[in-house]
């Protein structure tokens, strides 16, 4: 067995490499600390299908206290550490280099505490987002933050990325549904806030800190979430519209019927709709093409709504010509076959070589932007695919090109063209995924300077040595 040692040099001139694994070792116990084959592929990349790559090793702590003794180790010696979630990231955020260790979360699982009264959870980091959603369900709540990755992805990352995902315009991002944190600074100092108010005005909120902060800052190991009572009924449909301007007009229209119950307003170009009716293996639920599409849900707390009300507000909306058509799901099976062909980016990174866009600019901007980015697209690379769809409630777009159809152009060329028709609408590079290693080089494009400065002074203080994710971010 490889042990992961040969060429690799602690930072400290006192210590080898060997010395902190030892260590580690002592401290965790030898179940807890892996090395060469022992460590699965599972920590080697993320669903960026980047180029896996081995950590020297790999930690699997069980307690806040393991952590805390392992990043001490790592700190004294100039380690660098990698935290790992449930490698469902997007931007290489969780990818270690051969020298990095890497430090998963995986064991540390479990919900704590359903507060009723205060109407919280809290949980451990490792738990995936969907256990945290299951056990709220069963007290009675909901946990508003919802993602496809939902069985995989885990709460620490979910937090350490401020993940967006389907319902923002109702409940916000992740930011949003947190009370408290419980975070290990990279010398192992453990900083507990698992206050459950929301009013707490005793100086800094550091929680802020860490959240979107994506392991550069600290290692998230528990959290205190916001619950909220149970949307009893959700109601689906699938609109064609006559395009952009009718979208954000319908939203409107919507909104103003109906408030925070419009739960997702998910928007699809044709090039995505037909390709997602493509990959689900169904057909078009509309007779003829249209322009745009938007799959809608409405969520109401009340039970007894069966759906007349927003199938109303849309006959309202056919009628005065604002939408071209609209298909109400009459059953779970119904919404979720609509759902699937949104979802079907699932299926992106086995049947396209996916160079994915996750980026966000003033809603009223979104449509030109499409318009002008496929027609550049279309010059710079002619028969290119690419599939554009989104949020635009929460005014995140998702561009997708098939690196398939340029071929000869690496990935970096794309990015690069797309990433620069951001900068004069002040647009971000990163919507929801985080910057991690893949774009890094371009956030400059979304932070000025003066924001720059201010980040790395905050990750000087916290990491003077640099040892927490190394490469990501900055």
């Amino acid at each position: 067995m490889n042990d992961g040692v040969t060429g690799l040099r602690a930072g400290n001139a006192h210590a080898t490499f060997l010395d902190t694994l030892t260590a580690l070792r002592a401290a965790l116990g030898d179940d807890a600390v892996r090395v060469g084959d022992q460590i699965g592929a599972r920590s080697m990349t993320d669903w960026t299908r980047h180029t896996p790559t081995r950590a020297a090793a790999l930690l699997l702590p069980r307690t806040t206290d393991e952590v805390s003794k392992a990043l001490a180790i790592c700190d004294a010696v100039g380690q660098s550490v990698v935290p790992q979630g449930g490698m469902t990231g997007l931007a290489g955020g969780s990818i270690p280099r051969a020298s990095d260790i890497a430090l998963s979360l995986e064991r540390m699982t479990g919900i704590e505490e359903i507060d009723a009264a205060s109407a919280t959870i809290t949980v451990r980091a490792g738990t995936t987002l969907q256990a945290a959603q299951e056990a709220a369900a069963e007290a009675g709540f909901e946990l508003a933050l919802d993602l496809g990755a939902r069985g995989s992805c885990q709460i620490g990352g979910n937090l350490a990325t401020n993940a967006g995902g389907n319902r923002v315009i109702q409940s916000g991002t992740a930011r949003d549904q947190v009370l408290g944190l419980e975070v290990v600074l990279a010398n192992g100092a453990v900083l507990t806030s698992l206050g459950k108010m929301v009013k707490n005005n005793t100086g800094y909120d550091l929680k802020h800190w860490f959240i979107g902060s994506e392991g550069t800052l600290g290692v998230i190991t528990r959290a205190v979430l916001r619950l909220h009572p149970p949307r009893a009924s959700r109601h689906t449909a699938l609109v064609a519209l006559d395009g952009y301007d009718a979208a954000v007009n319908l939203l409107r229209r919507l909104s103003t019927r109906f408030g925070n119950d419009i739960g997702a307003f998910e928007i699809m170009w044709p090039d995505f709709f037909d390709f997602g009716v493509e990959l689900t293996g169904t057909r078009s639920p509309f007779d003829a093409p249209h322009p745009l599409y938007a799959l809608i849900e409405h969520a109401s707390f009340d039970a007894a709504d069966d759906g007349e009300r927003f199938a109303g507000a849309l006959t309202e909306a056919l009628d005065a010509h604002a939408i071209r058509d609209a298909i109400m799901a009459q059953s779970f099976a119904d919404a979720r076959g609509l759902w699937a062909i949104r979802e079907c980016t699932a299926e992106f990174p086995v049947r396209l070589d996916a160079i994915n866009f996750d980026v966000s600019l003033p809603i009223g901007e979104i449509g030109h932007f499409v318009d002008r980015c496929r027609a550049a697209l279309d010059q710079k690379w002619p028969g290119n695919r690419s599939y554009f769809f989104g949020h635009i409630g929460d005014s995140n777009l998702h561009v997708t090109v098939d690196g398939n159809s340029v071929p000869g152009v690496d990935h970096h060329a794309v990015y690069a063209f797309v990433y620069e028709m951001l900068r004069p609408l002040q647009g971000s590079v990163s919507a929801e995924h985080g910057v991690g290693s893949m774009k890094r080089e371009f956030l400059p494009i979304s932070r000025s300077a003066a924001e720059l400065a201010a980040m790395i002074a905050i990750k000087q203080a916290l990491d003077p040595r640099g040892i927490l994710n190394p490469g990501k971010l900055f």
